[in-house]
Protein backbone atom coordinates (compact mmCIF):
# COMPACT_ATOMS: atom_id res chain seq x y z
CA UNK A 1 0.00 0.00 0.00
CA UNK A 2 1.08 3.43 -0.76
CA UNK A 3 1.97 5.35 2.30
CA UNK A 4 0.58 8.68 2.57
CA UNK A 5 3.10 12.12 1.74
CA UNK A 6 4.15 13.53 5.09
CA UNK A 7 5.29 17.48 4.76
CA UNK A 8 8.27 17.98 6.27
CA UNK A 9 8.61 19.36 9.83
CA UNK A 10 8.51 22.87 10.16
CA UNK A 11 9.88 24.74 12.69
CA UNK A 12 8.66 28.69 13.55
CA UNK A 13 11.14 30.33 15.24
CA UNK A 14 10.47 33.77 17.14
CA UNK A 15 12.85 36.41 16.66
CA UNK A 16 10.94 38.74 18.69
CA UNK A 17 7.59 39.21 20.39
CA UNK A 18 6.62 41.66 17.77
CA UNK A 19 8.74 40.51 15.01
CA UNK A 20 7.00 38.35 12.10
CA UNK A 21 7.55 34.72 12.47
CA UNK A 22 10.38 33.07 10.42
CA UNK A 23 9.55 29.57 8.88
CA UNK A 24 12.05 26.92 8.67
CA UNK A 25 12.54 23.91 7.36
CA UNK A 26 14.60 21.42 9.37
CA UNK A 27 18.55 22.29 8.10
CA UNK A 28 18.82 18.94 6.79
CA UNK A 29 15.60 19.17 4.18
CA UNK A 30 17.20 22.94 3.68
CA UNK A 31 20.34 21.09 2.50
CA UNK A 32 18.71 18.54 0.10
CA UNK A 33 16.71 22.22 -1.20
CA UNK A 34 20.32 23.46 -1.63
CA UNK A 35 21.56 20.81 -3.73
CA UNK A 36 19.21 20.35 -6.00
CA UNK A 37 18.90 24.04 -6.34
CA UNK A 38 22.40 23.90 -8.19
CA UNK A 39 20.91 22.17 -10.54
CA UNK A 40 17.66 24.11 -10.75
CA UNK A 41 18.72 27.11 -13.60
CA UNK A 42 16.31 29.10 -12.13
CA UNK A 43 16.04 28.57 -8.24
CA UNK A 44 13.54 30.01 -6.22
CA UNK A 45 14.11 33.06 -4.30
CA UNK A 46 13.98 31.38 -1.05
CA UNK A 47 16.35 29.11 -2.19
CA UNK A 48 18.74 31.66 -3.52
CA UNK A 49 18.66 33.53 -0.37
CA UNK A 50 19.15 30.36 1.37
CA UNK A 51 22.29 29.46 -0.25
CA UNK A 52 23.69 33.08 0.05
CA UNK A 53 23.30 32.81 4.10
CA UNK A 54 24.83 29.37 3.93
CA UNK A 55 27.85 30.95 1.63
CA UNK A 56 28.20 33.94 4.18
CA UNK A 57 27.79 32.01 7.31
CA UNK A 58 24.58 33.99 8.48
CA UNK A 59 22.32 30.59 8.23
CA UNK A 60 22.47 29.83 12.25
CA UNK A 61 18.80 31.60 12.78
CA UNK A 62 17.42 28.48 10.34
CA UNK A 63 18.33 26.00 12.92
CA UNK A 64 15.58 25.14 15.64
CA UNK A 65 17.00 27.07 18.92
CA UNK A 66 18.25 24.09 20.85
CA UNK A 67 20.74 23.27 18.01
CA UNK A 68 22.04 26.91 17.21
CA UNK A 69 25.66 27.95 17.91
CA UNK A 70 26.50 30.63 20.73
CA UNK A 71 25.78 33.52 18.71
CA UNK A 72 29.45 34.75 19.49
CA UNK A 73 30.68 31.82 17.72
CA UNK A 74 28.54 32.15 14.48
CA UNK A 75 30.42 36.02 14.49
CA UNK A 76 33.33 35.05 14.58
CA UNK A 77 33.11 32.44 12.04
CA UNK A 78 31.23 35.28 9.31
CA UNK A 79 34.26 37.49 10.17
CA UNK A 80 36.56 34.61 9.58
CA UNK A 81 34.99 33.71 6.23
CA UNK A 82 34.57 37.24 5.40
CA UNK A 83 38.45 38.02 5.66
CA UNK A 84 39.31 34.88 3.54
CA UNK A 85 37.30 35.58 0.96
CA UNK A 86 38.69 39.07 0.83
CA UNK A 87 42.10 38.07 0.85
CA UNK A 88 41.13 35.58 -1.96
CA UNK A 89 39.77 38.46 -3.89
CA UNK A 90 42.78 40.09 -3.77
CA UNK A 91 45.39 37.62 -3.97
CA UNK A 92 43.32 36.40 -7.48
CA UNK A 93 43.56 40.85 -8.56
CA UNK A 94 47.34 40.99 -8.14
CA UNK A 95 47.93 37.63 -10.07
CA UNK A 96 45.77 39.10 -12.75
CA UNK A 97 47.39 42.39 -13.00
CA UNK A 98 51.29 41.02 -13.45
CA UNK A 99 50.24 39.47 -16.28
CA UNK A 100 49.70 43.15 -17.75
CA UNK A 101 52.66 44.85 -16.06
CA UNK A 102 55.89 44.60 -18.45
CA UNK A 103 58.99 43.34 -16.97
CA UNK A 104 61.31 45.45 -18.98
CA UNK A 105 60.78 49.23 -18.17
CA UNK A 106 61.52 51.06 -15.42
CA UNK A 107 58.40 52.96 -13.91
CA UNK A 108 57.99 55.23 -11.32
CA UNK A 109 57.13 53.77 -7.54
CA UNK A 110 53.42 53.54 -7.12
CA UNK A 111 51.72 56.03 -3.90
CA UNK A 112 51.90 52.74 -0.74
CA UNK A 113 48.55 54.92 0.29
CA UNK A 114 46.89 55.00 -2.88
CA UNK A 115 48.18 50.52 -3.18
CA UNK A 116 46.25 50.43 0.59
CA UNK A 117 43.00 52.61 -0.97
CA UNK A 118 43.19 50.34 -3.86
CA UNK A 119 43.49 47.01 -1.49
CA UNK A 120 40.12 48.36 0.89
CA UNK A 121 37.97 48.71 -2.25
CA UNK A 122 39.38 45.91 -4.50
CA UNK A 123 39.17 43.08 -1.92
CA UNK A 124 35.51 42.62 -1.71
CA UNK A 125 35.45 42.35 -5.59
CA UNK A 126 34.77 38.09 -6.42
CA UNK A 127 33.15 38.64 -9.96
CA UNK A 128 35.97 36.99 -12.07
CA UNK A 129 35.01 39.68 -14.88
CA UNK A 130 35.21 42.72 -12.60
CA UNK A 131 38.31 41.34 -11.01
CA UNK A 132 40.10 41.37 -14.43
CA UNK A 133 38.86 45.14 -14.32
CA UNK A 134 40.11 45.91 -11.27
CA UNK A 135 43.52 44.23 -12.45
CA UNK A 136 43.82 46.06 -15.47
CA UNK A 137 43.42 49.54 -13.05
CA UNK A 138 46.12 48.17 -10.31
CA UNK A 139 48.40 47.24 -13.76
CA UNK A 140 47.93 50.43 -15.52
CA UNK A 141 48.69 52.57 -12.02
CA UNK A 142 51.84 50.43 -11.30
CA UNK A 143 52.96 51.11 -15.11
CA UNK A 144 52.44 55.06 -14.95
CA UNK A 145 51.99 56.68 -11.66
CA UNK A 146 48.70 58.81 -11.76
CA UNK A 147 46.23 56.98 -14.23
CA UNK A 148 43.88 56.37 -12.06
CA UNK A 149 42.27 58.95 -8.90
CA UNK A 150 41.08 57.59 -5.88
CA UNK A 151 37.87 59.24 -7.38
CA UNK A 152 37.85 57.28 -9.87
CA UNK A 153 38.28 53.62 -7.89
CA UNK A 154 35.59 54.74 -5.40
CA UNK A 155 33.20 55.57 -8.58
CA UNK A 156 34.42 52.26 -10.15
CA UNK A 157 33.81 50.32 -7.21
CA UNK A 158 30.04 51.30 -7.24
CA UNK A 159 29.10 50.34 -10.54
CA UNK A 160 28.13 46.99 -11.94
CA UNK A 161 28.75 44.69 -14.48
CA UNK A 162 25.76 46.05 -16.54
CA UNK A 163 26.86 49.57 -15.57
CA UNK A 164 30.55 48.26 -16.82
CA UNK A 165 29.38 46.91 -19.90
CA UNK A 166 27.65 50.02 -20.86
CA UNK A 167 30.75 52.29 -20.19
CA UNK A 168 32.39 49.79 -23.07
CA UNK A 169 29.55 50.36 -25.40
CA UNK A 170 30.06 53.97 -25.28
CA UNK A 171 33.88 53.52 -25.73
CA UNK A 172 33.35 51.28 -29.06
CA UNK A 173 31.62 54.20 -30.22
CA UNK A 174 32.89 57.11 -28.98
CA UNK A 175 36.00 59.13 -30.97
CA UNK A 176 38.85 60.82 -28.99
CA UNK A 177 42.22 62.61 -29.79
CA UNK A 178 45.15 61.73 -30.33
CA UNK A 179 45.90 60.54 -26.50
CA UNK A 180 42.89 59.41 -25.47
CA UNK A 181 42.18 62.64 -22.98
CA UNK A 182 38.95 63.98 -24.69
CA UNK A 183 36.59 61.55 -25.66
CA UNK A 184 33.02 62.08 -26.85
CA UNK A 185 30.36 60.50 -28.04
CA UNK A 186 29.62 62.44 -31.49
CA UNK A 187 25.51 62.90 -31.73
CA UNK A 188 25.14 64.99 -34.27
CA UNK A 189 25.61 68.13 -36.48
CA UNK A 190 24.32 71.60 -37.76
CA UNK A 191 25.10 74.46 -39.49
CA UNK A 192 24.29 77.42 -38.06
CA UNK A 193 21.22 78.98 -38.99
CA UNK A 194 21.28 82.48 -40.99
CA UNK A 195 18.80 83.81 -43.66
CA UNK A 196 19.50 81.66 -46.28
CA UNK A 197 19.20 77.99 -44.88
CA UNK A 198 16.79 78.60 -41.86
CA UNK A 199 14.24 77.15 -43.85
CA UNK A 200 16.72 74.15 -44.73
CA UNK A 201 15.42 70.97 -42.80
CA UNK A 202 18.44 69.26 -43.81
CA UNK A 203 20.55 72.14 -41.81
CA UNK A 204 20.63 69.82 -38.70
CA UNK A 205 21.33 66.21 -38.43
CA UNK A 206 21.01 63.91 -35.52
CA UNK A 207 23.19 60.80 -35.37
CA UNK A 208 20.69 57.68 -34.37
CA UNK A 209 22.86 56.88 -31.03
CA UNK A 210 19.87 54.24 -30.39
CA UNK A 211 20.86 52.61 -33.22
CA UNK A 212 24.49 51.86 -32.49
CA UNK A 213 23.35 50.45 -29.13
CA UNK A 214 23.28 53.03 -27.03
CA UNK A 215 20.19 55.14 -25.84
CA UNK A 216 19.36 57.86 -24.15
CA UNK A 217 17.99 56.36 -20.80
CA UNK A 218 21.72 54.13 -20.91
CA UNK A 219 23.61 57.69 -21.28
CA UNK A 220 21.47 59.17 -18.46
CA UNK A 221 22.43 56.03 -16.82
CA UNK A 222 26.62 56.99 -17.78
CA UNK A 223 26.12 60.50 -16.36
CA UNK A 224 24.55 59.22 -12.98
CA UNK A 225 27.98 56.94 -12.60
CA UNK A 226 29.68 60.01 -13.50
CA UNK A 227 30.78 58.95 -16.40
CA UNK A 228 29.59 60.93 -19.29
CA UNK A 229 28.35 64.50 -19.23
CA UNK A 230 24.53 64.68 -19.79
CA UNK A 231 24.10 67.97 -21.03
CA UNK A 232 26.12 67.79 -25.08
CA UNK A 233 28.36 70.27 -25.95
CA UNK A 234 29.68 71.44 -29.37
CA UNK A 235 33.03 71.90 -31.72
CA UNK A 236 33.81 75.74 -33.01
CA UNK A 237 32.46 76.60 -36.16
CA UNK A 238 34.22 75.40 -38.79
CA UNK A 239 35.18 77.06 -41.59
CA UNK A 240 34.56 75.64 -45.54
CA UNK A 241 36.99 72.66 -45.83
CA UNK A 242 38.34 72.60 -42.41
CA UNK A 243 38.71 69.08 -40.63
CA UNK A 244 38.54 68.50 -36.96
CA UNK A 245 40.86 64.67 -36.61
CA UNK A 246 39.97 62.13 -34.12
CA UNK A 247 40.85 58.67 -33.39
CA UNK A 248 38.07 56.08 -33.48
CA UNK A 249 39.31 52.91 -31.83
CA UNK A 250 43.03 52.94 -33.29
CA UNK A 251 41.54 54.22 -36.73
CA UNK A 252 42.48 58.16 -37.61
CA UNK A 253 39.62 59.58 -39.01
CA UNK A 254 39.00 63.15 -40.12
CA UNK A 255 35.45 65.16 -40.07
CA UNK A 256 35.62 67.86 -43.26
CA UNK A 257 33.03 70.49 -42.91
CA UNK A 258 31.34 70.88 -46.98
CA UNK A 259 29.82 74.42 -45.72
CA UNK A 260 30.70 77.70 -44.37
CA UNK A 261 29.42 77.32 -40.10
CA UNK A 262 29.09 73.78 -39.69
CA UNK A 263 29.37 72.13 -36.01
CA UNK A 264 29.67 69.20 -34.65
CA UNK A 265 27.48 67.84 -31.40
CA UNK A 266 28.35 64.92 -28.76
CA UNK A 267 28.49 63.99 -25.32
CA UNK A 268 32.30 64.45 -23.47
CA UNK A 269 33.61 62.08 -21.42
CA UNK A 270 34.14 63.03 -17.53
CA UNK A 271 37.33 62.61 -16.26
CA UNK A 272 36.41 59.52 -14.27
CA UNK A 273 34.95 58.49 -17.64
CA UNK A 274 38.48 58.98 -19.42
CA UNK A 275 40.19 57.16 -16.79
CA UNK A 276 38.05 54.07 -16.91
CA UNK A 277 38.20 54.40 -20.62
CA UNK A 278 41.68 53.25 -20.52
CA UNK A 279 40.45 49.75 -19.46
CA UNK A 280 38.38 49.22 -22.69
CA UNK A 281 40.69 47.70 -25.76
CA UNK A 282 40.16 49.55 -29.01
CA UNK A 283 37.59 47.69 -31.11
CA UNK A 284 36.98 49.46 -34.32
CA UNK A 285 33.26 48.52 -35.87
CA UNK A 286 33.62 50.20 -39.31
CA UNK A 287 29.62 49.51 -39.22
CA UNK A 288 30.04 53.11 -36.87
CA UNK A 289 31.76 55.45 -39.50
CA UNK A 290 29.84 54.06 -42.16
CA UNK A 291 26.95 55.41 -40.08
CA UNK A 292 28.96 58.65 -39.92
CA UNK A 293 28.75 58.72 -43.30
CA UNK A 294 25.89 58.57 -44.44
CA UNK A 295 23.95 60.33 -41.28
CA UNK A 296 26.24 63.63 -41.05
CA UNK A 297 26.45 63.66 -44.71
CA UNK A 298 25.07 67.10 -45.33
CA UNK A 299 27.40 69.11 -43.15
CA UNK A 300 30.64 66.96 -42.96
CA UNK A 301 32.38 64.41 -45.48
CA UNK A 302 33.76 62.02 -43.13
CA UNK A 303 37.11 60.41 -44.51
CA UNK A 304 39.25 56.91 -42.39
Amino acid sequence: MTQPHVEPKKTIINTSEKSTPIIAENMQQATKENVSSKNSSNPSPQKQLLTLAKKFSLDGAFLPEEKQAPIEERSFRRIKLHELRQQQNIEAIILHAIKYCSDNTIAERVDQDWFSSFIDLAEGISNKTMQDLWAKILAGEVSQSGSFSLKTLRAFRTMSIGEAKLLAKACSISVADSRKKNIRVISGAYQVPKFFNFFNKQRQQRFDLNQAGLSYADILVLADNHLLFEQETESHSLGKSEQIQFHYNGKQVSFIAKKKDCILTFYKFTPIGTELAMLISDNADLNILTAFKAQLAENFTIEY
